[in-house]
């Protein structure tokens, strides 16, 4: 079966042109011609999956679908509470966790009727880069599986890119999001801070910790961000807003809006491979045939919005994790052991400066997009690096383009703008105004459209 998108497959189940059981089945048999090479699940729930898409069929035929959802084969990164079944965190200290309830997202993402194929592989709560000295192998890159995925999402990425599932959960602190959509080809978003519970999924930094979808395109990330979005009081930072419908503007075009780049992001703060950097050159002038107003944006410099968020986001994990850093050390993986110890020696007095920092960022972005629509700029510097390549200290080897829009809380998406010269993809990322995800999805959504980067998939999945 060639493997539809979301919205592809929502259609086809709709006019009961498609069968959810045979679709669950398609995606069950990738997972055991690819998975033992890509390591992309921690559980694979095969019995539950397909009594699930049974039960889907069943309804479906009924009374039809009751979301875009239903009958859909997704998966959870493993750091979402699933009741009844175990959320280890890829840690061995919870090697024996198993929830009694299940985390707002996926309770929301089964109401939809979403098949959950399992939980899926992720770096140690959520840091910390690929170890091998945690209780399941990393996650490989289906585009070439000597190579990075990204993290933390490592699991959801190589998923979504594989064709194992159509869509999945994962969560962002500093690109985790972002970064695995980047470097497997695939659409993420991070939504506006806020949007959607994060009430049961194990926390990284509270301040900057974001769930979202991960999906093949733009288009089936809107579908499950409006399962996904709305207030939870079990969540303190969640956001009472309106919810839009998030794929009302799919298809209307970018004419006339108006589209920041921030070039000396990737241009000279840290400058992109020459693939990443044509990318996004090739981009803007797709979107200024498709009519949209193109102009650039000059904000602090990148290693600034590094700086304050990574100070952050280290000293809140600390925080987050300090019981277990004071009691079982040793039962961390060592890139999560040493973050931790230096997320302990943090002053307060600097992390308080981080935080006076942040706000400052965050007005001086919100002033800069006072005009605009969007801003643009690198998801990643370049194509996946070889898995054993990453330095312990990878946080801090060079600047992050992700990072800036935890720091502000900002929408932001990570969509496939090319292919590097060894054929792994390489990214551009949109960014939004807080709770505009509507707009970044149209904006997304037409350059996919207009390019051809969703027509190729993985070399392994054809094979």
């Amino acid at each position: 079966m060639t493997i539809p998108t979301v919205a592809e497959a929502a259609k086809l189940i709709a006019a009961k042109k498609l069968s959810p059981v045979e679709l669950t089945k398609a995606c069950l048999g990738r997972v055991h011609a690819m998975d033992d090479q890509l390591h992309a699940f921690v559980l694979l729930t095969e019995e539950r999956a397909l009594a699930e898409a049974k039960a889907a069929e069943a309804a479906i035929m009924k009374d039809g679908p009751r979301s875009p959802l239903h009958g859909i084969p997704i998966g959870l990164k493993d750091i979402v509470d699933t009741a009844g079944i175990p959320t280890t965190c890829q840690s061995k200290i919870l090697q024996d966790n198993i929830p009694t309830t299940d985390a707002t997202c996926a309770a929301k993402l089964a109401a939809a009727g979403s098949v959950l194929m399992g939980k899926l592989t992720t770096h140690e709560f959520a840091d910390g880069g690929p170890s091998f000295d945690l209780p399941k192998p990393p996650a490989r890159n289906p585009w070439h599986t000597g190579h990075f995925t990204a993290g933390s999402s490592s699991g959801t990425g190589a998923a979504v890119a594989s064709g194992m599932i159509l869509c999945g959960i994962g969560t962002d602190t500093g690109g985790s999001i972002r970064g695995p959509a980047a470097l497997c080809g695939i659409a993420g978003i991070k939504p506006t801070y806020g949007l959607v519970s994060r009430a049961g999924v194990a926390p990284a930094a509270f301040s900057l910790d974001h769930i979202g979808p991960m999906a093949w395109t733009a288009e089936d990330c809107a579908i499950m961000l409006q399962s996904l979005a709305g207030h939870d009081p079990r969540d303190p930072a969640s956001a009472s807003q309106p919810i839009p419908d998030y794929t009302g503007l799919i298809g209307a075009g970018v004419k006339g809006l108006k589209i920041g780049v921030i070039r000396h992001f990737h241009e000279t703060d840290f400058p992109v491979a020459a693939a990443t950097q044509r990318g996004i050159d090739d981009a803007m002038m797709t979107f200024r045939d498709l009519g949209a107003v193109v102009s650039d944006v000059t904000l602090s410099p990148l290693q600034d919005w590094h700086a304050c968020g990574s100070l952050i986001s280290m000293t809140e994990r600390a925080a987050a994790y300090e019981e277990w850093a004071r009691t079982r050390l040793g039962d961390f993986g060592d890139r999560v052991q040493r973050r931790l110890m230096l997320g302990a020696l943090v002053s307060g007095v600097d992390y308080v400066q981080a935080v006076r920092r942040r706000r400052e960022l965050q007005a001086e972005l919100k002033a800069a997009m006072a005009g605009l629509d969007v801003v643009i700029t690198a998801g990643a510097p370049g194509e996946a690096a070889k898995l054993d390549a990453i330095a312990r200290w990878d946080v801090f080897a060079a600047p992050n383009f992700t990072i800036p829009f935890n720091v502000t809380g900002s929408p932001a998406i990570c969509v496939c703008s090319g292919f590097g010269p060894a054929g792994l993809p390489v990214s551009l990322q949109i960014v939004g105004k807080p709770f505009q995800e509507a707009t970044v999805f149209r904006i997304a959504d037409a350059f996919e459209k207009a390019t051809d980067f969703r027509t190729k998939r993985p070399a392994m999945v054809a094979a």
